[in-house]
């Protein structure tokens, strides 16, 4: 389990906490979590370290979430990219798809709900 490594992506401390515990009671240790609150913060640590997955926001100040996949994609960066967002329209979900995101959680959401997607993109 040990070499599953996240970045966790939200401008909500909060929401990056609970999702923190989320991924600990998966056996995802807080050392192999880092966090980025928004998406300029996120595009640079993905150019800058290899992740397992991103879990990322769509709404956040500097750059949005979307732009951060698009940076990321972009740049060539493969990694698995899960949206978790509030945007739960479904042309907000296809152009999520569109910029390269690979899945998509709507928030609110459950424990269960981000484990069923996240098994998804990584093999726990």
């Amino acid at each position: 389990m040990s070499s599953i490594k996240v970045l966790v992506v939200d401008d909500s401390a909060i929401m990056r906490r609970v999702i923190m515990g989320i991924l600990n009671s998966m056996n995802i240790p807080n050392d192999n979590i880092e966090e980025a609150a928004d998406g300029c913060e996120a595009v640079e640590k993905a150019s800058n370290k290899q992740y397992s997955v991103i879990l990322m926001d769509w709404n956040m100040p500097n750059m949005l979430g979307i732009d951060a996949v698009r940076n990321i994609r972009a740049s060539g960066n493969k990694t698995p990219i899960l949206m978790v967002t509030t945007e739960g329209e479904r042309t907000n979900v296809i152009t999520a798809i569109q910029a390269g995101a690979n899945n998509y959680l709507v928030k609110p959401f459950n424990a269960e709900d981000l484990r069923e997607k996240f098994e998804q993109l990584v093999t726990l």
